[in-house]
């Protein structure tokens, strides 16, 4: 049983009072069962996926540092040669010198927007041979030529950003800067989009790939063992604090507590937190009895496991 848990502490909200006024009994308790076994650190230069995509590439067998991780393929079941992705309808914040992400979630978008929104686009993505299937309000699954050698950041990675420091550069990536700039034009005076406005809410005007590549042959499926925990995540990337934190308390007594337990029964499971940039990873294992004491007065707290993941 591996439980982990993105945006167990975020940069966007640093500062000690972000986890020393959390009460987690159950997080305390696991990890004073658990040994820190595996550290995940970005490097320098930001890689384009999540630290906690990454562990989960790597209990797939993935390599974590590879720069396509076929997450739609893998979520859909596609296998093949044809390369696959999620395309997500997006609101970018123009300005005089950036080009911002908003968070899509905050789109509120409905299904029946959305569906309308990529009816009007299918003419110009199937022109350019992409295949794009509707699977919810903010992923549509594209499949198509065009999408090979097709690296692209991870949405939680571009959110709040600049997009351009995300966007991919080369002859791979000109026929789909065109898309989008086509996509912007069609979008602009869309009936869906005025009625947006009208209400004064963002407009689609954009979209993201992202999750894209080929599902490598003998991927497994779903590990029933594997969970990835995104309680934390929409308090986390709208930086706040009471909603995040409240979030932690239920997420203490719902998943970390079932960890707890199966690991006080079986004397097995792993824990991963995670931030934007590092992931620490806490696994059952056997100790003597003078190893057991130790760890018994040296346990971490919560407060200085999350605070590690910040300031290492």
């Amino acid at each position: 049983m591996h439980l982990i848990i993105p945006y167990a502490a975020s940069h966007s909200l640093q500062g000690p009072e972000g986890w020393t006024r959390l009460h987690l009994p159950h997080l305390q308790a696991l990890l004073g069962l658990l040994q820190r076994q595996q550290v995940l650190q970005d490097a320098d230069e930001t890689p384009l996926h999540m630290p906690h995509e990454r562990l989960q590439a790597q209990t797939l067998g993935w390599s974590p540092d590879a720069a396509a991780l076929p997450w739609a393929a893998w979520k859909t079941g596609h296998t093949g040669a044809t390369p696959q992705a999620w395309m997500t309808p997006c609101h970018w914040q123009i300005g005089m010198n950036d080009v911002v992400m908003a968070d899509p979630d905050h789109l509120h978008l409905s299904n029946e927007e959305s569906q309308q929104l990529l009816q009007a686009m299918q003419p110009f993505l199937l022109e350019d041979g992409l295949q794009v299937t509707w699977h919810s309000a903010l992923r549509w699954h594209a499949q198509g030529p065009l999408l090979a050698d097709l690296v692209c950041a991870s949405l939680d990675r571009v959110i709040g950003q600049n997009v351009k420091h995300w966007m991919q550069g080369g002859p791979a990536a000109r026929p789909l800067q065109r898309l989008q700039s086509e996509m912007q034009m069609l979008l602009y005076n869309h009936p869906v989009n005025d009625a947006r406005e009208a209400r004064r809410q963002h407009t689609v005007n954009a979209f993201w790939l992202h999750g894209a590549g080929i599902l490598p042959v003998g991927t497994p499926a779903p590990a029933q063992t594997v969970t990835v925990s995104d309680g934390l995540r929409a308090s986390a990337l709208r930086g706040d604090l009471q909603a995040w934190q409240q979030a932690w308390q239920t997420l203490d007594a719902t998943a970390v507590a079932d960890l707890l337990q199966h690991v006080k029964t079986t004397g097995e499971g792993s824990l991963s937190l995670c931030s934007e940039h590092a992931a620490h990873t806490y696994t059952a294992a056997p100790a003597a009895w003078h190893q057991r004491i130790t760890r018994l007065f040296k346990q971490p707290s919560p407060a200085a496991a999350l605070a590690a993941l910040i300031t290492p």
